[in-house]
Formats: C-alpha cells, sequence, structure tokens
C-alpha cells in the first residue's frame, strides 16, 4: 500500500522523481545541448556560400533581340495593310457598284467650241468598265490633243461616274491656209471654226501661214501679231470705230520685218505696209492722209509707209508703182 493510498493524497512530484530515480537536470541539459546544436546547424548555413545556378543565356544581344521584335512587329503590320488593301482592290475591281453603265455616267463641262462627240471619242470605250480601271492621264493627254482644248482634267467621282472638265483655247484671230479658213490662239494654235454656230467671232484674217510651218514659227509670227493690235489699241482709237485694229480686215505676217494689214475703207481696201515697228504712228499717218491720196491717185491699192519723209503709192500693183509722194514732218530712216 502506499503512501497515496494511506493519506488519499497525491505525492509529491519531487518524492516521486526521487523514487523513480530521475534527475531533472540532466534532462535540462541534455535539452539545452540538444538547442544549441540547431542553432548553431541554422548559422552555418546561412554563413555557407550558396551553390551558383548556371543563368541560360540567349546567343543574341539584347539590343539584337529588341530590333528582331521591331521588325517582326512591321512585319506583322505591312502583311496586314497588305491583306486589307488587296481585299478592297478585289472587291473594287470586281463589284458590279464601280462598273460605268451608259454614257450618262460620264459627266462633260466646259465645252463650247469643240463637240461632245470628240470628248466621247476619248472616253466612250469606259462605257461597261470598272472606275478603277480608267486611265485617266492618258484621257487626259488625249483631251488636250484636241486643237480646241488647251487643257483637261479627268477625275473618277463614286461609285461610278467620270467627270471631265475642259478650259477651252481662246482664240484671237481668223488665220487662212491654203483655202481653208479657222481660228488661231495666240501661241499659233490652229483650231478649226466652232462648233457652236450661235457663237460669233470678229476678228481680222492673218495671211502668211502654211500648213507644214511647224508651231514655234506660227507663235513667233503671233506674237508680232499681238503687238501690233496692242500698239493700235493703245490710244483707243479713233471715234468712228473705238479702236484701229477693228478697221482691219487682214493682216499679212509672211515677212516679219514688214507686217501688211489691209484697212476696210468707205473708198475700197487699202494694203499699208507698216514694217516691224512704230505701227500705231504709221497707221495714224495713213488715217491721216487717206482722203488727200485718195484725190491725187485715181485708183488706190496700197500704200508703203516704212520709210520716213515719203510713201510709196501701190508699191504692190502689178505696173510700176507710183512716184513716191513726200509727206511734211517725216524724214526717211
Amino acid at each position: 500500500m502506499s503512501l497515496t493510498d494511506l493519506t488519499g493524497q497525491d505525492e509529491p512530484r519531487s518524492s516521486v522523481a526521487a523514487r523513480e530515480g530521475v534527475d531533472y537536470s540532466d534532462r535540462l541539459s541534455s535539452r539545452a545541448i540538444e538547442l544549441n546544436d540547431l542553432d548553431d546547424e541554422d548559422e552555418a548555413q546561412f554563413l555557407r556560400t550558396p551553390k551558383r545556378v548556371p543563368v541560360r543565356r540567349s546567343p543574341l544581344p539584347k539590343k539584337t533581340q529588341n530590333q528582331v521584335k521591331k521588325v517582326l512587329i512591321i512585319a506583322v503590320v505591312v502583311a496586314g495593310v497588305y491583306i486589307v488593301a488587296w481585299a478592297l482592290h478585289r472587291y473594287g475591281t470586281q463589284t458590279w457598284r464601280f462598273r460605268i453603265d451608259s454614257s450618262d455616267n460620264i459627266e462633260i463641262a466646259g465645252v463650247q467650241n469643240a463637240t461632245r462627240a470628240q470628248v466621247m471619242d476619248v472616253v466612250g470605250d469606259d462605257i461597261g468598265r470598272n472606275i478603277f480601271s480608267v486611265p485617266l492621264e492618258e484621257h487626259k493627254k488625249k483631251l488636250e490633243a484636241i486643237p480646241w482644248i488647251e487643257s483637261a482634267t479627268v477625275v473618277r467621282l463614286l461609285p461610278n461616274r467620270i467627270a471631265i472638265h475642259v478650259q477651252e483655247r481662246t482664240p484671237v484671230a481668223f488665220v487662212q491656209i491654203g483655202s481653208k479658213i479657222s481660228l488661231i490662239d495666240g501661241n499659233g494654235v490652229v483650231m478649226g471654226l466652232p462648233a457652236n454656230r450661235q457663237v460669233k467671232y470678229s476678228f481680222p484674217v492673218i495671211q502668211g501661214m502654211t500648213e507644214t510651218e511647224p508651231l514655234s514659227s506660227r507663235a513667233a509670227a503671233m506674237k508680232i501679231y499681238t503687238r501690233l493690235l496692242r500698239e493700235l489699241d493703245s490710244e483707243g482709237g479713233n471715234d468712228s470705230h473705238g479702236q484701229y485694229s477693228k478697221d482691219l480686215s487682214e493682216v499679212d505676217l509672211s515677212d516679219p520685218e514688214d507686217v501688211k494689214v489691209t484697212a476696210k475703207d468707205p473708198g475700197g481696201a487699202v494694203v499699208i505696209h507698216l514694217g516691224n515697228a512704230n505701227f500705231l504712228a504709221s497707221y495714224k499717218l495713213y488715217v491721216a492722209h487717206v482722203a488727200e491720196w485718195r484725190q491725187q491717185f485715181q485708183n488706190l491699192q496700197s500704200v508703203d509707209l516704212r520709210y520716213e519723209g515719203q510713201i510709196i503709192v501701190n508699191p504692190d500693183a502689178n505696173r510700176s508703182p507710183q512716184k513716191p509722194v513726200a509727206v511734211a514732218g517725216r524724214r526717211r530712216r
């Protein structure tokens, strides 16, 4: 029977430990040793040099990698744009929505002296064609080759219309080439007669040009013609006609050194040799003395005013010209 049984109370732990022969101090010492060992192991783990792990590097430098990425991005974008453009082109060139159905889809503006038929000869083949296949620049060149057309623009109007606007040349005179009478502009381009017969022009007829004459030669002659009219009209002309150029029916430019004009006069037409300068002074001399010359000479056909101090009457007649007539205030050149 134990003491507990006898007393009914627990026995103190120290007594139990003493009875069982257990040394608590030894257990605590052993526990402290184990904790110290763990601390030593942790400290050694942190103090130990970590093992280096090899890093796998790319064979390309980082800068080159960035450049490659940019190139790839650009290539993808370009490919995308190309695909979209190809799809749009395919749609635009094959769909019926962009087809020119008839001549009503061709708008023509600015045509007055040329004819619509001349324009349609250039663009008529576009009927039934896709609007995007119309050769705009080629049409422009062909239209500007029409004599009356100085410039032309050709544009597409979506979905299926073509607009043409032309600027016609401005005629400044009639010209006789062979037996044919045409209109001519200031650059020497011969246009023919206007298709619009309601348009009326009142110009002198230029003589002295040939069909085989180059455009540059005609342009030079037309500069003389322009200077002639500018000088004759520089003072406003006479009271009855307003401008001296309106008195002219013909201008002969065959000889640049001797411009000859035919003046309309109540007594009959007179050919006047004006030379190549001082057109206004010479013509005013004619106006001042023509009545006197008609009284003096029975058949006045032409006068030569190229020489200072005198005139020559009828120098173009088949017979010998009349005797030179002195003119006061004029000196021989």
